[in-house]
């Protein structure tokens, strides 16, 4: 059986041996075996182990939250992932919103174009452009709506749109779906 020294698994996956030393110390990923002289071995399951924490840690999950969901049953996991997933979409949130606040700054204090932003008022533009009229833009909306709500709201947030008035677009759309579906 292929077993690994510390520092041969730390170098597959670019950490630092302290890294490794330090999920042995939390017990997030404990050696399978020491050698006669008491240096940590790693083995393929442990190597594997350590691409699922990787994984994990490179989507943002916290090492007490990783602990959790090797240790434990799908329920955690789910649980766990989905708050990541919610805590991603809310700093893409904040993102697009100081995204937004710079580019007004930005066109307040020069008279140059800060390159092609899509706000509102451009992509209604696109949309008039590409043969659109209100009826078809409030059906384009019902269907993004119902494929993916979360996405919907994101989309029209990233064009600048007040919440006030990006609940009022959704509240029309699910009106529509359920007349059309």
């Amino acid at each position: 059986m292929k077993t690994y020294c510390i520092s041969q698994l730390a170098r597959l996956f670019d950490l630092s041996r302290s890294t490794l030393l330090y999920y042995d110390r939390i017990g997030l990923l404990i050696p399978s075996d020491r050698s006669e002289a008491g240096y940590r071995l790693y083995t393929q399951r442990d190597r594997d182990r350590l691409a699922q924490i990787c994984t994990l840690r490179n989507i943002g999950v916290a090492l007490a939250d990783i602990k959790k969901m090797l240790s434990s049953n799908n329920a955690p996991s789910v649980k766990i992932l989905k708050n990541r997933l919610w805590e991603i979409g809310q700093q893409i949130t904040d993102l697009r919103s100081q995204q937004q606040s710079i580019i007004r700054l930005l066109k307040e204090m020069t008279s140059d174009v800060c390159g092609p932003v899509i706000d509102k008022q451009m992509w209604v533009k696109m949309l008039q452009a590409a043969g659109m009229d209100e009826p078809a833009m409030m059906k384009w909306h019902a269907e993004f709506e119902f494929r993916s709500p979360r996405a919907h709201h994101d989309f029209l947030l990233s064009l600048g749109i007040s919440k006030i008035e990006v609940k009022d677009i959704q509240s029309r759309s699910r009106m529509l779906i359920d007349k059309c579906h």
